[in-house]
């Protein structure tokens, strides 16, 4: 099989230039740098003129619910609504049911994805207070890195006894994984949730109170905590979904930063309109916060420290009921990332260098930080993963939406880019609106150790 990509801009490796994308079967077998459409023989040419084509989004960040979720989620409608969205593939999260913290869980989600998933998957192992021996084992190819929850979690996965976090901490340096944590303090919030309710007295707070309780406090002395820790034991940290400027201080020396798409279109004001749609954790803070997010990322451009995710997280509208208490926590984003992102990154920035900064914060620095093989790039050999997108203005609709929840935070938002096709291993998963549903992904592989 042999693709033609013609006509469109190709951004990549900080450049944009016109071009053509040769693919044979699954790979790039050449790209041109000219205006003239290259002579061959190809099995399916795909006009991109107007167009820009990006290596496929990776997505670091999600939680596709499967197993023990699927009333609002699974791998089938979430991995469609990544293919939608441009995302070629995706890191899943380990606090499903069960959870993925025995090789045993592991290989079930290997197994489901194989069987469901329509983009390229992995599945982060997560890290417990004695699971250290499964961690120990673990095989370093086929993983991203190992999860941990340093707070704010559900189940067993809360890893907060200081000897089991210095296992984790070590366990990751000496298999030379990334350590990605989720950081809010667990005393702190409770700490906090117990006076917003003596004040209010109420036992379900109103959610505009919610990143009060999950304060900046405890979102920085959980993630000052992991630092110390990492330089202690040398460890690459990953400190995911980051919401707050005082934390920004803390990246350096093997310290990187997640930034996720709802906090950096999202402020505590948005609160009033948009309600428990935009609850999420660690929380939504305030128009400054989310400001030192917008202006990290685009100088982390220049130093690969900083990558953008969603942390995709449906739940059914009934769950989002209720308050700061009630309501459970997080929103789905896969779909909408790439087109929110090349929204937020257009003028007055200009569009080619909007393009090249979301290219690097979503695909190439998310295939670096993590050591992805032969993805996150337009290069000769690579995986022909692959997104065209075109500047142009369209509006969020519920019966656009893809998945299985059915509902978006950005729905009656314009946005300012739209996903034309996405190309996953070499085949035209999603073209303007159709989708091959028979297509499945790979697995991922990696270049740790």
């Amino acid at each position: 099989m042999r693709i033609l990509i013609t006509g469109g801009t190709i951004v990549n490796e900080g450049r944009s230039f016109r071009g053509s994308v040769i693919i044979e079967n699954d790979r790039i077998a050449e790209i041109t740098e000219s205006q003239d459409t290259p002579r061959g023989t190809f099995d399916t040419t795909v006009d991109a003129t107007g167009c820009y084509v990006l290596p496929g989004v990776i997505d670091s960040h999600v939680h596709f619910r499967e197993p023990g979720m699927t009333h609002k989620a699974d791998i089938d409608t979430e991995s469609r609504a990544a293919a939608f969205g441009g995302v070629t593939s995706y890191f899943e999260m380990p606090n499903t049911n069960p959870q993925t913290t025995s090789q045993e869980a592991l290989d079930a989600k290997f197994a489901l994805a194989k069987e469901k998933s329509h983009v390229n998957y992995s599945f982060f192992p997560g890290a417990t207070n004695d699971n250290g021996e499964f961690l120990r084992q673990l095989d370093v190819h086929r993983v991203p890195g190992i999860k941990l929850f340093m707070g704010s979690s559900t189940g067993n996965m809360l890893v907060d006894k200081a000897e089991a976090l210095d296992t984790v901490f070590a366990l990751a340096a000496e298999k030379q994984l990334p350590l990605m944590a989720h950081c809010e303090d667990t005393e702190i919030i409770n700490r906090n949730m117990a006076a917003v309710k003596a004040q209010t007295a109420t036992d379900d707070p109103d959610v505009t109170l919610h990143p009060q309780i999950r304060s900046v406090e405890a979102c920085y002395e959980s993630s000052k905590l992991g630092v110390e820790l990492a330089h202690k034991h040398n460890t690459h940290f990953h400190i995911a979904h980051i919401t707050t400027a005082k934390e920004l201080e803390l990246i350096g020396e093997n310290v990187t930063a997640e930034v996720c798409v709802a906090h950096l279109m999202f402020a505590d004001d948005d609160y009033n309109s948009l309600g428990t749609k935009i609850k999420c954790n660690p929380a939504v803070k305030t128009v400054d916060d989310r400001q030192a997010l917008r202006e990290y990322i685009a100088t982390a451009m220049a130093h690969d420290s900083a990558t953008v995710s969603t942390d995709h997280a449906p739940h059914t509208l009934a769950e989002k009921q209720g308050g700061a208490a009630k309501a459970v926590s997080g929103m789905p984003m896969v779909q909408f990332s790439l087109p929110a992102m090349l929204t937020l990154a257009s003028p007055p920035a200009g569009e080619c260098r909007a393009v090249e900064q979301v290219v690097q914060l979503m695909c190439h620095n998310q295939a670096r930080l993590f050591g992805v093989d032969d993805r996150g790039f337009i290069r000769k050999g690579y995986k022909a993963d692959i997104v065209i997108v075109r500047h142009e203005p369209w509006t969020v609709t519920q019966d656009c939406i893809q998945s299985k929840c059915g509902w978006s935070p950005l729905e009656g938002r314009q946005l300012e880019w739209k996903v034309e096709q996405t190309i996953c291993n070499g085949h035209l998963i999603y073209n303007r609106g159709e989708f091959d549903d028979e297509y499945r992904g790979e697995e991922i592989s990696f270049r740790n150790s």
